[in-house]
């Protein structure tokens, strides 16, 4: 299968997933691992804006508790996010793919503000565009920011690419072995039931948006192609 079954996709990346078995920071092979398959996937033709998640260097939520303003804890997570989008920029123009980082809080000296028509050029000119530093405000997740961006780029679909999980568990299965997958799922369901995959906010647009979700894992190499060419691999979350 040579073929993409999307146009223009929005890959939600978390935190986490960059830092790898070290469990926090960047580790040059996973981040390396990533480009790669943003690489091939980019080079089907597909249109790929990302959203990064800022968990392995800060979460805005433990500053909070650690007795922090939360506005303040929250702006550093996304200067976190701002970080991990410089990196993966420059790993994906180490490959030769070219690569806006757009953010938005301002910092010019660094990346370009968020202006969406700029974004949807970037995009229709085969550049992979990276959205930084969440929605700029606090109190938003970055899985927010995902489907807020897509819903604004009119993006097809997001893919949550998640650190060993491979998708949608009525438990959590490190822990409960009987726990079982979801191929399929609605929105509605996913929230009733409290699965956790995404906080109410997120969910709620990508449902009144209609825009599908896929849950998969990204340690397996290849997967984020798999999933772009219609391969059905971990949980696909639509409709109500």
């Amino acid at each position: 299968m040579t073929t993409a079954r999307y146009r223009r996709i929005v890959l939600k990346l978390s935190g986490e997933a960059l830092s790898g078995q070290q469990g926090y920071g960047i580790e040059p092979k996973v981040i390396q691992s990533i480009a790669q398959q943003v690489k091939e996937v980019a080079e089907l033709g597909v249109e790929v804006a990302v959203v990064v998640g800022g968990g392995n260097i800060w979460r805005g939520k433990v500053g909070s508790e650690m007795g922090m303003d939360r506005a303040n804890a929250d702006y550093m997570g996304m200067l976190a996010t701002v970080m991990n989008s410089l990196a993966l920029q420059d790993s994906l123009e180490t490959i030769g793919i070219p690569t806006r980082v757009q953010t938005s809080i301002e910092m010019r000296q660094v990346a370009e503000p968020y202006i969406r028509r700029k974004a949807i050029r970037h995009l229709e000119k085969k550049r992979v565009v990276i959205f930084a530093a969440g929605t700029g405000n606090p109190y938003f997740s970055t899985d927010t920011t995902a489907a807020l961006r897509a819903a604004e780029i009119e993006a097809e679909v997001i893919l949550m690419a998640k650190n060993n999980v491979d998708g949608v568990y009525t438990d959590d299965p490190k822990i409960n072995k009987d726990a079982e997958k979801y191929d399929n799922l609605s929105y509605m369901e996913m929230l009733n039931e409290g699965l956790g995959v995404m906080d109410s906010t997120a969910s709620s647009l990508c449902m009144d948006n209609d825009i599908p979700l896929v849950v998969f894992s990204i340690t397996e190499e290849g997967n984020i192609k798999r999933v772009v060419q219609g391969e059905e691999i971990g949980t696909t979350i639509r409709g109500k």
